[in-house]
This record gives C-alpha cells, sequence and structure tokens, in this order.
C-alpha cells in the first residue's frame, strides 16, 4: 500500500512538473515577440525630388528591426565591420518593400538601395537634407565602438527614377506596423525651395506631398465630411436642435446661424487666433457637451424658439474651436492652399450636417405620427441627449481642473492678440445684425413662434 502511494505521488509530481515545462515552452514565444515589438518609434525621412531622380533618405531606430540577426560581440554590441548585409535586409524588408512612391498616380517601381549606416543615437544629422546625406554616405562606425544593437538608429538611402522633378508625387507610407505607435517626421523638398512638412502616427493613406489646389480640396472636403459623422457630440447636438424643429423652413435660421458661427471661429483658429495654452482644447469640449445639456434642457421645458438661432450662433463659435482641433492637425496635408483648404474642410462639414438633418427630420416625423406624442417623445429623447452629455461635461470638466490658470503677461503680445480677439467680436456682432436683418425681411423668426404655435395645438388636438 505504502508502495502504491509513493507511486501515485510519484506520477502526480511528473505531471505537475511537465505541465509546467510545456506552459513554460508555450510562453516564451509570445515573451519573446512581445520583446520585439516596440511600444514606440519615431521616423525622420526627406524625400527630395531632383532631374531624373527622387531620393529618400529615412532614419529608423533599429529597436523595430527585432526579426533580423545582426552580428553581435561581447554582450550584445553590434559588429559593425560583419553588418552590411544585415543591415541591407533589414532596410529591405522593413522599409523600401513597405514605401511606395508614385509620380502622376503611377507608382515608382524603378528603385535601388544605395546605401545603408548605423549611427549613434546622439547623432544630429538629420536636422538638414545635406547632413543626412552625407552622414549616411560617411563610413561605418569602427567596431571599438560599443553600441548595443537596439540602441542605433540606421539611416537608409534610397533613390528612384523619375520622369521629372516638376511631376505630382505622392506616396503610401505602410511603416506603422514597426511599433505599437509609430511616428513620422516627413520633409518634402519641392524643387522651387519650399518645404512640405509632415508629422503623422501610424500609416495615413496615400499623401500627396506637393498638392494642387484641387487634390487638397477633395482630400479636406472627405476630412470635414467624415468629421461630423464621427463627432458624436456634435451630432448630438444638431440632434437636439432639430427635435422641436421637424421642417427644413423652420431649420433655416439655425442651421445658418450654426455654420455662420462655426466657420468665424474656425476661420480664426486656422490664422492663429486661438489660445494655444494647454486648458483650452479640454475647456472647448466641456463647453461642447454643456450646449448639448443646454439645448436638450431646454426641449424639455419648452423652448423659445424665435430665441434659438441667436443661443445656437454662441454655441457654433464654441463648435467651431472643436472642428479647429481636427483641422490644425490635418493642416499638414494642405501644402500651399491654407485658404482653400480651409474652404474646403468647412464646405465638408456643411454636406453632413445637411445629411444628417435629411435622414434625422423624416424619422422624428415618423416617430411623432404613429408612435409618440409630440411632447412626450421630445422630453424622452432630449432626456436621453441630456443623460449623456451630463457625463460628458463632468468628465470633460475634470480634466480642465488639473491645469494651472496663470495671468497673462500685460506685454505687446498679450495686447496684440486682443486687438485681434476685438476684431472677431467685431466680425460675431456684424454676422448677428446681417442674419438678423435677413430673416426678419423672409420673416423667418416670426415662422419660428408660428410653427410652435401649431405644433401645440395639433398636439392638443
Amino acid at each position: 500500500m505504502k508502495y502504491l502511494n509513493s507511486l501515485i505521488r510519484s506520477g502526480l509530481l511528473l505531471v505537475v512538473v511537465n505541465s509546467s515545462l510545456v506552459m513554460g515552452f508555450l510562453l516564451l514565444p509570445s515573451t519573446a515577440v512581445a520583446h520585439d515589438i516596440p511600444s514606440r518609434v519615431t521616423v525622420y525621412a526627406f524625400v527630395k525630388p531632383e532631374g531624373n531622380q527622387l531620393t529618400a533618405l529615412l532614419r529608423v531606430p533599429m529597436e523595430a528591426f527585432g526579426e533580423i540577426s545582426f552580428p553581435l560581440r561581447g554582450p550584445g554590441y553590434l559588429q559593425f565591420s560583419e553588418a552590411e548585409f544585415a543591415l541591407n535586409d533589414a532596410a529591405r524588408v522593413y522599409i523600401t518593400e513597405s514605401i511606395h512612391f508614385y509620380e502622376n498616380d503611377v507608382e515608382l517601381t524603378d528603385k535601388e538601395l544605395l546605401a545603408t549606416r548605423v549611427s549613434l543615437p546622439s547623432n544630429r544629422s538629420f536636422t538638414s537634407y545635406d547632413e543626412a546625406l552625407e552622414n549616411v554616405l560617411s563610413p561605418a562606425l569602427d567596431d571599438d565602438v560599443n553600441l548595443f544593437w537596439r540602441q542605433g538608429v540606421l539611416d537608409v538611402l534610397i533613390t528612384y527614377s523619375i520622369q521629372s522633378d516638376a511631376s505630382d508625387f505622392s506616396m503610401n507610407p505602410q511603416i506603422g506596423t514597426l511599433s505599437n505607435e509609430t511616428t513620422t517626421v516627413l520633409r518634402f523638398l519641392v524643387p522651387g525651395g519650399a518645404e512640405r512638412v509632415f508629422n503623422y502616427s501610424g500609416n495615413p493613406g496615400v499623401v500627396n506631398l506637393d498638392p494642387r489646389w484641387h487634390q487638397a480640396t477633395i482630400r479636406f472636403i472627405g476630412m470635414g465630411f467624415m468629421h461630423i459623422l464621427e463627432g458624436i457630440d456634435h451630432l448630438l447636438f444638431l440632434f437636439c436642435l432639430v427635435i422641436p424643429l421637424r421642417s427644413i423652413r423652420a431649420l433655416v435660421p439655425v442651421v445658418t446661424s450654426f455654420t455662420v458661427a462655426h466657420s468665424i471661429t474656425l476661420i480664426s483658429s486656422a490664422f492663429g487666433m486661438a489660445p494655444s495654452s494647454l486648458w483650452f482644447p479640454p475647456l472647448i469640449e466641456t463647453l461642447i457637451a454643456l450646449s448639448i445639456v443646454y439645448m436638450a434642457f431646454e426641449n424639455i421645458v419648452g423652448a423659445r424658439l424665435e430665441h434659438r438661432w441667436v443661443i445656437t450662433f454662441g454655441f457654433g463659435l464654441v463648435h467651431g474651436f472643436g472642428f479647429s482641433f481636427l483641422f490644425s492637425e490635418t493642416l499638414q496635408f494642405a501644402g500651399g492652399h491654407l485658404f482653400s483648404s480651409l474652404l474646403a474642410f468647412n464646405v465638408g462639414v456643411e454636406i453632413g450636417q445637411l445629411l444628417v438633418l435629411l435622414l434625422v427630420i423624416p424619422l422624428l416625423n415618423i416617430l411623432f405620427k404613429y408612435f409618440v406624442r409630440v411632447r412626450i417623445g421630445t422630453i424622452l429623447l432630449s432626456a436621453l441627449v441630456a443623460h449623456s452629455a451630463w457625463h460628458w461635461m463632468l468628465e470633460r470638466g475634470e480634466q480642465v481642473t488639473l491645469y494651472q490658470f496663470q495671468l497673462p503677461a500685460f506685454d505687446s503680445l498679450f495686447f496684440a492678440g486682443l486687438m485681434r480677439w476685438g476684431m472677431m467680436f467685431i466680425v460675431m456682432g456684424m454676422a448677428l445684425w446681417g442674419m438678423y436683418e435677413l430673416f426678419r425681411r423672409y420673416s423667418l423668426i416670426e415662422s419660428f413662434s408660428s410653427y410652435g404655435i401649431r405644433r401645440e395645438i395639433k398636439e392638443d388636438v
């Protein structure tokens, strides 16, 4: 019996040991893979067309090349004299096969990897194109330089055959998989001497390096359209406007007021009039949530529709600053066409708004006609919107309190900014007066009250 018990205990011990070993081997590959993929890398690049050749210079942190076996010595130092083949292999696998350049929308396939060179992380040659080119063509580092391979940066020189440096060039940089978060800082050197700077994360898709006005216009119309459709807070604000005014004629004044207002602050922000303080974006996001809460509660208690266009104008100014945050991030894709891209972005926003109105108005009319009474439906829908916006307002308000507010220095820059804001207030006043005269002439303001009365009478009946 004792012998049997000892056999059982030995068998159980073997099972435990074998299970531990199996689990260890299963976990080892995943740990290695997680270690090989860095959490964040930054890629620097220069692109320059000249004559019949387009030159691309890139600097990529070597920690992104986790699957390449580099010749090492000692505790993991790179053996520079024997690393040429591995460096070229890393450049081809991770860079040349992932970045696609186009000339007049035709992909450039005639390319050549001219040089690769490992540089120390302290090397600052990528501050200019000439210095970067000189560095990548310089001799390799000596083997007595102790550099752990993951700490180095790989400089790569690639050339492409082109028809003319005056062509339209674009690129599709699919190198966002180098890390969990890949940031690229790219400088395109225009033959005329200008420089286009791009700073983007991940894979932005096809990028026009020096876009023509129509290319920038099409891109920014799409950006504005998608922004309004993806911005749930802007959509809920529009929804609150539509609930009590379910006709195109009744919505003309409020939608026009909202459009004019957000256009003023969007254009002003694009020309540097918005505050650059860190607390400003979270403050605007909080005020946007507040605008939704206010409109929803106004619907619940009973909106004074004849004044709604004025209130919408005030909140439209806030939403315009919200639009400007996205526009400022995408401004790099405008090339030299700032104003046309700004107008195109605004047009895209308006197209998105009109699409939302055309979809929501019929749905609300069907809902209130066949399923629920107007007053009850208005209260229920507005309460649901107010509930979500209220939580947003509290969460975003907490972010604002994390920043310290300081009084500005009353210097020449402060008074210059004050004058610009004064001009913007004058534009706001003129816009309000112009819309009031326009709405009064076409009796649109008076139609608010009569429209609301007709709705109430129909509901009571």
